[in-house]
């Protein structure tokens, strides 16, 4: 007689960044089909910059079992460094660590993940749930069905203002200017202030820090890697938006890719960095074609799950880049989440009720970290907490 066969559970990865590839990976390792819809119909390889390695996206590749480890996922930094703004060093103190690209850490997921279980141009239009499962539609009239749903979708998450309509997300009042360049467009001075160090240089309203990243293709050797800066500036809600108005005039609202800057914004980088920065950093800025830029915003959301559908990574908590966990944090969330769905076999719904007060807690003690440093830093002034 033969043995009734048994379906392997089945999810819907709502967005094709980081947290949706890390928790897409980890379910396929425990025998889910998983299919991931990204909204973009365009490659991502080029967005996000430098990313500080944290320990929980080494322990994602390491259950995957890539077979790659820390010292092939980054470039090392051997001291931490302060710079004034005349040029002077003002402290330095050994601190290793390991600086990664958001594109090695994508591209190598992607590529574990496989072509043919990532869809792209798909904008999620509306869930519906069943009692045990749920459905997603897309605005290309197609729609898929699974028993869990995941949102990844980032800090300005559809599946969220789908489901927790309620969740605010706060402007910080503060923005970055970022950038990347070949390690070999640095100037002798950069090289010699900068180079294999993570860097930092405050000001009045104004705080720069800088790191190697791995280069073009992934490629660690020396002489091929980028160069990755970050500068945090104050801008009102009206400068805000003006910066965040792109080339072609299109309003982006809290994030402008390389090469959609207005080009008015290139001589006033360069002045303000002339103004307000040590000249080692003010090299590297100027040697930057096309720069991007961010809007900080806080968010932190009172619950994680609704249902079969479960937000994840940005779309549930936003750190700022202050902490360098905004990875770490949607690995943290993906990992605990197969755990949990590992240790209560076929009883997702128990699953995830144990699953959420710990990840729910996590993103506000991170946001509120994130605002614990940068309020001070930014604005001279105690922080300012949310809920």
């Amino acid at each position: 007689m033969n043995s009734p066969v048994v379906k392997s559970p089945r999810a819907i990865v709502v967005g094709g960044s980081l947290g949706g590839l890390f928790s897409a990976n980890l379910l396929r390792q425990l025998g889910w089909e998983v299919d991931v819809y990204e909204r973009s119909a365009h490659q991502l390889d080029s967005r996000g910059g430098g990313l500080v390695l944290q320990p929980e996206v080494v322990e994602v590749f390491q259950r995957l079992g890539t077979g790659i480890d820390r010292d092939q996922l980054g470039v090392r930094s051997e001291n931490r460094l302060v710079i004034n703004p005349d040029g002077q060093l003002a402290s330095k103190y050994y601190a290793p660590q390991t600086q990664t690209s958001w594109a090695l850490v994508y591209s190598t997921l992607r590529q574990w993940l496989g072509a043919e279980r990532y869809h792209q141009g798909k904008s999620l239009s509306r869930i519906e749930q069943q009692p045990d499962g749920v459905t997603a539609f897309f605005d290309d009239g197609s729609s898929d069905s699974a028993d869990l749903l995941i949102g990844a979708d980032g800090g300005n998450s559809m599946v969220r203002q789908l489901l927790w309509p309620e969740a605010e997300v706060h402007y910080a009042g503060y923005f970055v200017w970022r950038g990347l360049i070949p390690e070999t467009a640095m100037s002798p001075l950069a090289k010699k202030m900068l180079h294999g160090d993570f860097a930092f240089a405050n000001n009045t309203g104004s705080h720069a820090l800088g790191y190697l990243v791995p280069g073009l293709k992934n490629d660690l050797r020396e002489g091929h890697r980028l160069y990755n800066w970050v500068w945090y500036r104050l801008a009102d809600d009206a400068l805000l938006a003006d910066i965040m108005t792109d080339v072609n005039g299109r309003q982006r609202g809290y994030f402008i890719p390389e090469g959609k800057l207005a080009p008015k914004w290139l001589p006033h980088i360069h002045a303000e960095a002339e103004a307000m920065l040590p000249q080692a950093f003010v090299d590297v800025i100027k040697a930057t074609p096309e720069p991007f830029a961010q809007a900080i915003r806080d968010l932190a959301v009172d619950s994680m799950v609704s249902g079969r559908v479960v937000l994840l990574g940005d779309a549930a908590a936003i750190p700022r880049p202050h902490t360098g966990y905004g990875s770490g944090k949607a690995a943290a969330n993906a990992l605990a989440l197969a755990d949990a769905l590992e240790s209560y076999p076929g009883d997702i719904d128990l699953a995830l009720a144990r699953w959420q007060p710990g990840q729910v807690s996590l993103g506000k003690s991170v946001m509120n970290y994130g605002i614990d440093l940068g309020d001070p830093l930014m604005f001279n002034r105690p922080a300012r907490r949310y809920g």
